[in-house]
């Protein structure tokens, strides 16, 4: 009895073994497990995050142009020794500790190394080898997200902006690829967020190869005169947003954006205070005899190198830039009326760039403050605590440009759908209102074609077209170790000279330049602006 109780349970085991080799078979054997199976040891790799790209005013992308080749490197021994020598020494630290982590990854290769790997795929790159406008654009953090500029004013909406783009591989039990399956890209589509910039890609561009032809330090900003849009804005030196910590390294200011932040002003405020006579009845007639200083208040305010101009009125006072002249001048006006119109010109006041990000507002004494008459005399002329940034003083040399009206500089156009290729949003809002009367706006403009034409500003004149603007040579109140004192150099304008187009802002930083070398630029820029007007 008992034996066959042990025959019967033998045959159950067998039984129940036998339907278990069969079920493994079956699973073995049937696709649709084998590729769950393939499935559960899948691993994806972040190939493109998908962060929505800036745009210029023609929808042309400003970033996500270019792409390098990336490898995707299977973890382990093989690799190590096919790729290590390949790989350059810059990158070899780097390459080793993923290796050592035992999972695929990417890594950007080139020449040996990229014809060694067994695959490769191309990975939208940021930044252009040459990046464009990237002090207002910004840069990324090693996290990916906006650290300054558009980048991190709009953080939130290019995050997850384009489309997110993996590479899926499937993985063997040891950690490799399996070679019957290659590695594949997966694609998320992202919300379709960008930022378009009123910035024009070829001005920039212009732009950016006159300042580096010719500035050390500094910035170009163009503005489109009717609209206040902001066409151009170059700040030098230049820096690289793929390798922010070299720039760091060099201790040039490089990532200082020169177009935002605030500088001494000089002569460049002096068509605005003779703008404020004119409103107030004053005649452009009336001369003053210049003799190369004036005594306010116990100090003696001097004209450039002490020179007397002699019997100036006011077209002449601003062709020869005659400090004196001006001092008399605010004096006659007083506090308040300095004080009122320097405000409505934009002065004193911090723009919205972007989201969050601000420029500079700079320093406007108020009212009280100048009631002192040193303070008066020196703001009279753009010197003593007035500041502003370039943007502030192309925005107030707009003012004769545009009939007397100020319109703030806008640097977004809006929120774009980067798949449909439209605006969502439009961002371009401007502060407008008329500071001066027209009139008073065309005598000051044709006085400013005259600064150019007869004036101190004659290297200004662009080839073709004529032009306005003032030069500025503004003490810092710092000096180098020779004694020299540092200045800072401006020329300011429009052009063309009739029905101006462009608002041109050069500032040539920190230097021993004179508003000569301001002016130059300021004619080449105007050079590169003729051809775009020709092909309208």
């Amino acid at each position: 009895m008992l034996e066959k109780r042990l025959i019967a349970m033998a045959g159950a085991c067998l039984l129940a073994f036998a339907v278990v080799v069969c079920a493994l078979a079956a699973v073995s054997t049937n696709p649709a497990y084998a590729a769950a199976a393939v499935q559960q040891s899948s691993t994806s790799v972040v190939l493109s995050e998908g962060r929505g790209n800036i745009y210029d005013c023609g929808f042309l992308p400003l970033t996500g142009t270019v792409s390098e080749r990336y490898a995707l490197i299977e973890p382990g021994r093989t690799s190590y020794h096919t790729l290590f020598e390949a790989i350059p020494a810059e990158l070899r630290t780097q390459f080793y500790a993923s290796i050592q982590r035992g999972s695929p990854f990417l890594m950007p290769v080139t020449g040996a190394a990229a014809a060694r790997a067994q695959y490769t795929f191309e990975k939208p790159v940021r930044y252009q080898p040459m990046p464009i406008a990237q002090h207002l654009i910004g840069y990324l953090g090693a996290s990916g997200h906006g650290v300054s500029g558009v980048e991190y004013a709009f953080d939130d909406l290019l995050t997850g902006g384009s489309t997110l783009t993996e590479v899926r591989c499937a993985m063997n039990a040891r950690g490799g690829f399996i070679e019957s399956d290659a590695p594949y890209l997966v694609e998320s589509p992202g919300t379709g967020a960008g930022v378009m910039l009123t910035l024009n890609s070829s001005i920039q561009r212009a732009c950016e190869a006159v300042g580096i032809e010719m500035v050390d330090k500094g910035c170009i900003v163009v503005l489109d005169a009717p609209t206040g849009r902001v066409r151009a804005s170059v700040s030098l030196p230049l820096y690289d947003p793929e390798n922010v910590a070299a720039s760091i390294a060099r201790q040039d200011t490089s990532l200082v954006n020169r177009a935002l932040s605030a500088y001494n002003v000089g002569s460049v405020f002096k068509p605005l205070l003779a703008a404020a006579a004119l409103e107030q009845g004053i005649s452009a007639q009336e001369t003053y005899e210049c003799t190369g200083s004036i005594e306010v208040g116990g100090h003696v305010y001097r004209c450039a190198y002490g020179r007397g101009h002699g019997t100036v009125d006011m077209k002449t006072a601003l062709e020869q830039s005659c400090n004196c002249y001006f001092v008399q001048l605010g004096l006659r006006l007083g506090a308040q009326t300095v004080y009122d119109i320097t405000k409505s010109a934009g002065f004193g006041q911090s723009q919205q760039v972007a989201g969050g990000l601000r420029a500079a507002s700079g320093n406007l004494p108020d009212a009280a403050q100048l009631e002192d008459l040193g303070q008066l005399a020196s703001i009279s002329f753009g010197q003593g605590a007035l500041t502003a940034t370039p943007v502030q003083v192309a925005a107030m040399m707009n003012l004769f440009a545009n009939g007397g009206r100020y319109v703030e500089p806008v640097f977004v156009e809006g929120i774009v759908d980067e798949y449909t290729q439209s605006v969502t949003e439009s961002l371009y809002r401007p502060v407008q209102r008329q500071v001066m009367d027209k009139d008073v706006a065309e005598v000051i403009r044709q006085m400013l074609v005259g600064v150019v034409e007869e004036g101190l500003g004659r290297k200004a004149a662009p080839r073709a077209g004529g032009a306005g603007g003032k030069t500025g040579t503004a003490q810092t109140g710092r000096y180098q170790e020779d004694g020299e004192e540092i200045m800072d150099a401006w020329f300011v304008g429009f052009y063309p000279a009739e029905e101006p187009r462009y608002t041109i802002a050069v500032l040539l930083d920190s230097g021993t330049h004179d508003s000569d070398d301001a002016a130059q630029v300021f004619a080449k820029v105007t050079d590169a602006l003729s051809f775009f007007l020709a092909q309208e």
